[in-house]
């Protein structure tokens, strides 16, 4: 087979035909990412800064603890998967992994991988809305941000799974590169990068801005506690409680009297 030829952006008659797709496709790919990143990292630490107290994901495991129990575990095993699958995936070089595996088969790789790790997040995902939707008690307890935020969720894993047949008809691995060269775009801030994104199927470019609009609502939802990870008990001496013999006497005394 072979070896896939490095996409390169389209030239700007591709971009001269239709203005207003165009110019959509300008700002929601080479624009509307900035923004969602910006908002992500200014806005994450200045909620950490000025509302400690609210990073957290918040918790009713009183209510119904076996279910949610079940789909926390699924979704978040699911979820982490599938970030650590696009972050690898997309940001790492062709000319770094070609010496270890094809582009085709890498494709393969991501897409059964990620099919998998879709399933298991889908499933969590379901038992989770379950849960929060026809439980009164916890429906309750819910804000509207927490429900949105579901619902968008559920709404992305339901695309990204769209994509795996349009993958699927795409062996030469053409549309991973694509996609590839976007995302590592943004980071060395190449220009036109959004002409990688003109001419994919639809399934693709709604989860891409879709994904970004996440990003961009992350610093004002639950999902901040993402973010957090208890590193600091690894170095943190500990206490222990200690009671005098003085104090513990006087409670005793008072108690005796």
């Amino acid at each position: 087979m072979s070896a896939p030829i490095i996409p390169t952006p389209a030239g700007h008659e591709a971009l001269e035909t239709l203005p207003i797709e165009a110019w959509a496709n300008m700002f929601f790919f080479g624009v509307f990412p900035y923004i969602a990143l910006a908002v992500f990292v200014v806005g994450s630490i200045i909620r950490y800064d000025r509302e400690p107290y609210t990073w957290r994901a918040g918790s009713s495991q009183l209510l119904r603890r076996k279910q949610l129990m079940w789909g926390s575990v699924l979704f978040h095993v699911g979820v982490l998967f599938l970030f650590m699958g696009h972050f690898v995936g997309l940001l790492t070089p062709h000319s770094i992994y070609k010496y270890i595996i094809t582009a085709e088969a890498k494709q393969m790789v991501a897409i059964i991988a990620g099919t998998i790790a879709g399933l298991i997040c889908f499933a969590g995902l379901l038992l989770l809305m379950h849960r929060r939707f026809f439980d009164a008690r916890v429906r309750q307890t819910s804000s509207f941000s927490d429900n949105a935020i579901l619902i968008i969720l559920f709404v992305q894993l339901l695309l990204g799974l769209a994509t795996v047949p349009f993958s699927l008809a795409h062996s030469d691995a053409e549309v991973m590169l694509r996609l590839s060269a976007w995302a590592q775009g943004i980071f060395t801030f190449e220009p036109r990068i959004a002409n990688y994104i003109v001419g994919l199927d639809w399934p693709y470019q709604v989860h891409l801005i879709l994904g970004m609009f996440i990003f961009l609502l992350f610093p004002f939802t639950r999902l901040v506690h993402m973010l957090s990870a208890p590193v600091r008990y690894f170095w943190r001496s500990g206490y222990q409680i200690v009671r005098s013999r003085k104090l513990a006497s006087g409670i005793g005394e008072t108690h005796h009297g």
